[in-house]
């Protein structure tokens, strides 16, 4: 049981550790202005911004006094006799476990097999080099950021290094000329053969897997991941080939060897604080037991 007052200090508190994310990007949106790096999370995954700031327990919390307010008309909550006027709400477990059988039982098994693996932290971030690959033929994705090193400068970092990318969804925006460079063919069928916990994008991935858990899953939880896919981002576009200091973004130079060893030293330590987070939802994945059976 969470009491009312407590419900509504933690839901305030958590409303506004969300808008240090989201305002510069509802701001920016609104004046139909862009940011390569922040806007990111909000625009490849689905979750929106209000979405992310509605504060949920988690399963088998009830908030008291919540049976005759909005939570309880919220998607997967229903209303329990608390002692209280008005009831309290909670996730209704078996509901949310019986329409979401299918993700949930794909996100345990892909979050399962990827902490098993060892971490590969030798792809240098080279996913954002290969998307841009001869883009004098192809185009230039994110284009109205310059190429730090040029058309030519980065099609000489891809040519002279190997890259080894075991992430589907950073792998199929490659150029179709980089995509044969890619020491491995990942597809959406090899996905969970692959997925590999040194993979940044991976890792940022743990924010999607936790949003769809929601709000079966706690909000504490999917802050955490939310905050760790934010900062592995910023990594991401700082090893990338896009010259973002005007935006007060320094590189990290992959294409030299200082750079590779920058890149990962920083990658093996959001690999470690992503095992962590990975494990706290698998064991709450598999405290639901046989209700997503």
């Amino acid at each position: 049981m969470i009491p009312a007052e407590e419900h509504r200090q933690r839901a305030a508190a958590h409303h506004q550790k969300v808008r240090r994310y989201t305002e510069g990007f509802l701001t920016r949106r609104n004046a139909g202005l862009k940011h390569p790096v922040e806007d990111f999370l909000f625009t490849y995954y689905s979750f929106k911004p209000g979405q992310l700031a509605r504060w949920h327990p988690g399963a088998g919390k009830v908030l008291e006094g919540a049976g005759g307010a909005e939570q309880a008309g919220w998607k997967f909550y229903t209303t329990v006799p608390d002692g209280t006027p008005s009831g309290g709400a909670t996730v209704d477990l078996k509901a949310f476990c019986t329409e979401r059988a299918a993700m949930i039982s794909f996100a345990g098994r892909l979050l399962s097999q990827t902490s098993a693996r060892p971490a590969q932290l030798g792809c240098f971030g080279l996913h954002e080099w290969a998307m841009v690959y001869r883009s004098a033929q192809h185009g230039q994705r994110h284009d109205q950021v310059p190429l730090r090193l040029g058309p030519e400068g980065t099609d000489e970092v891809v040519e002279s290094l190997t890259i080894r990318c075991s992430h589907f969804d950073a792998f199929r925006f490659y150029t179709p000329s980089a995509k044969p460079l890619n020491a491995l063919q990942p597809s959406r069928e090899t996905q969970m053969q692959l997925e590999q916990p040194g993979c940044l994008h991976a890792n940022m991935d743990l924010y999607k897997w936790a949003y769809k858990l929601s709000p079966a899953l706690g909000s504490d939880l999917l802050l955490e991941c939310f905050d760790l896919a934010w900062r592995i981002r910023e990594l991401d576009m700082r090893a990338s080939p896009y010259d973002l200091q005007d935006w007060g973004y320094e590189p990290v130079r992959i294409e030299e060897p200082t750079g590779r060893a920058e890149y990962a030293r920083a990658q093996k330590a959001f690999s470690e604080q992503a095992q962590a987070l990975r494990s706290r939802i698998g064991e709450v994945v598999a405290g639901w037991g046989d209700l997503t059976t």
